[in-house]
């Protein structure tokens, strides 16, 4: 009888000693898994595709990305952990649109990017779109500004890239006149990538606001519809963006931080 008691009381206490453990462990678990997600997000690649025209039609004036596009979503993204790199079809310095840059088109994000010497490095030394691999990225984003109306619209190498970023089922992401990187783009089927899907981008009435409606090679609204797509916006410079699928679009620079946002939820 005594030794069923002792026997009985080293099994309790063995018992006792593996549930404390298992307690023990599961919060080890719990944040295990936590950095595992923190470090997923760590790992995001992302693209980012600028133009390098710089030119202003025949006015003698300058252009180029607007600064707020670009800045915005560089920072949603950046601060979340994601590993970005900067491309433009000529490779090296991205020109800046000088009416970006000035006190009235000012916010935060543009005064951050002023004030960051590694994001201004990356902008003066950008790479050359075509060494460029969409299989080593995992979403891509094209800023605006009137540059994008002249070069990207019609540059086969990002064509094909973001022709092989959508096959890949990959976020396509474009805010302001970016949306005109799409006029060639095609689905696997030869169609218009934009057909049949829910898309913005800068309106007629924005364009003919800044005056330039006679200036640009076409009018980014105008083109979206001719190829299919199922075009809305809101009221002239209110921020809107849409997604359909996988391509995210947004109306105007005001539209930079919603399109940031859904881009960053689709990487998740």
């Amino acid at each position: 009888m005594k030794i069923l008691k002792t026997l009985a009381l080293v099994l309790t206490t063995i018992t006792a000693s593996s549930c404390k453990k298992v307690k023990n462990e599961t919060p080890s678990e719990n944040v295990s898994e936590e950095k595992i997600g923190f470090k997923k997000q760590e790992e995001m690649n992302i693209l980012f595709v600028l133009t390098s025209h710089d030119k202003l039609g025949e006015t003698g004036k300058k252009t180029g990305f607007w600064v707020e596009e670009f800045a915005n979503p560089y920072y949603t993204l950046l601060d979340k952990g994601a590993t970005i790199t900067i491309a433009t079809p000529k490779g090296g310095a991205a020109p800046i649109d000088p009416s970006s840059d000035s006190p009235d088109a000012a916010t935060e994000d543009t005064e951050r990017f002023n004030n960051d010497a590694e994001a201004k490095e990356k902008i003066a030394n950008t790479k050359v779109l075509s060494a460029m691999n969409p299989d080593d990225f995992d979403g891509v984003f094209y800023p605006g500004g009137h540059g994008p109306l002249w070069d990207l619209a019609n540059d086969r190498i990002s064509i094909a890239l973001i022709e092989k970023f959508n096959s890949q089922a990959k976020p396509i992401a474009f805010v302001c006149h970016a949306p005109a990187a799409l006029k060639g783009v095609k689905n696997t089927n030869g169609t218009p990538l934009v057909k049949g899907k829910k898309v913005t981008g800068f309106t007629n009435s924005e364009e003919a606001a800044v005056g330039l409606t006679d200036i640009v090679p076409f009018l980014v609204e105008d083109m979206l519809n001719a190829n299919g797509g199922i075009y809305s916006k809101k009221d002239d410079w209110a921020a809107y963006a849409i997604q359909d699928g996988n391509l995210i679009t947004g109306q105007n620079p005001a539209s930079s931080e919603l399109v940031a946002e859904k881009l960053l939820q689709s990487l998740k």
